[in-house]
């Protein structure tokens, strides 16, 4: 994509009033609503199990625009974890390839965006890992070995089944307090 054409595409994303969330994707721009209790509270139980296993010199973000120019992508997870420095800057958005994982609790609204559009985009961006909650279907995947574009491996688990969670991380992330919709 033209640089200059991504800047004006990341012009009017950042120009959009307070209370929307909004991502870039190649030519589209995708807006999202504010989340429900229900994806709150799982996000924080998924949360707290990642913190007890943060490497040093990284802190957990959410609402932190993961931004790609050379694929022309900004995405926001509801989670992820970067070093401490790259926050420390008055700009809206870090480099992606910083990002140790990609965090996403699937909204009932728009399923595709995280499992098409962010499926897509993240292993482009450089993020090594991507873990889906979705509480729709009681479901978890974690996307991981980013090659040639896409993910080349995929672990699944249903809500109650645990999940091991690779370094740089190295736990087993506990699934059975997750609620559903």
């Amino acid at each position: 994509m033209d640089p200059k054409h991504f800047e004006l595409l990341e012009e009017a994303r950042r120009a959009l009033p307070d209370g929307f969330k909004a991502e870039l994707s190649g030519d589209i721009i995708v807006m999202q609503a504010s989340p429900s209790a229900i994806h709150q509270l799982n996000l924080s139980k998924i949360r707290k199990q990642f913190d007890a296993h943060i490497p040093a010199g990284y802190i957990d973000t959410g609402n932190t625009d993961l931004e790609s120019p050379q694929t022309a992508k900004v995405r926001n997870p509801d989670l992820t974890y970067l070093p401490e420095e790259s926050m420390a800057t008055t700009e809206s958005s870090v480099p992606a390839e910083l990002a140790l994982i990609a965090v996403e609790i699937v909204s009932p609204s728009n399923p595709e965006n995280d499992w098409v559009g962010k499926l897509r985009d993240y292993p482009l961006m450089g993020i090594p890992l991507y873990l889906v909650v979705d509480a729709r279907q009681k479901t978890v995947a974690l996307f991981s070995e980013p090659e040639n574009g896409r993910y080349r491996m995929r672990e699944d688990a249903d809500f109650g089944e645990p999940i091991h969670i690779p370094s740089p991380f190295s736990f087993t992330l506990e699934t059975n307090a997750l609620r559903p919709y």
